[in-house]
């Protein structure tokens, strides 16, 4: 995959970082707003996705590759575990509320739905990322 034209590479660089923004946003709000991990982290694989339909495979790759897509994807993982032993090692039970409730309207008022949407939101951008690498690797042995 070779990537596009100059003008398709330009708006995907220059789109890139509102998109990116736009995710980490869903993600950061989605206890306020529609939205949460799912959503946002659809979001910032569709950012990464764009540079690589822009950009081809080697071009993508530079900015994220798929070892650190494997990487955030453990990291997504291993925060959704943790905040689920949390409440276990406190001693209230498995995935209990262990962090304070904030004022009603703040971002971090919800207790730990922000770590949950973090965690969920690294983990679906990770994995829509890997699967799309592995759709690229795929068709590019069929064609060889």
């Amino acid at each position: 995959m070779a990537g596009m034209t100059v003008i398709v590479r330009t708006i995907g660089r220059l789109l890139f970082p509102f998109l990116f923004l736009f995710g980490a946003y869903i993600i950061v709000h989605g206890q306020l707003t529609p939205g949460g991990g799912f959503q946002g982290g659809v979001v910032l694989a569709s950012a990464v996705i764009l540079l690589l339909l822009a950009y081809g495979m080697e071009g993508a790759q530079a900015k994220v590759n798929a070892l650190q897509a494997e990487l955030a994807d453990a990291l997504g993982g291993m925060i959704l575990v943790w905040m689920g032993l949390m409440g276990i090692i406190v001693g209230i039970a498995f995935f209990q509320n262990v962090l304070p409730f904030g004022s009603l309207g703040q971002v971090l008022s919800a207790g730990n739905l922000p770590v949950f949407n973090l965690g969920v939101g690294i983990k679906v951008a990770a994995s829509i990322l890997m699967v799309f690498y592995a759709m690229l690797r795929i068709q590019g042995g069929k064609e060889e």
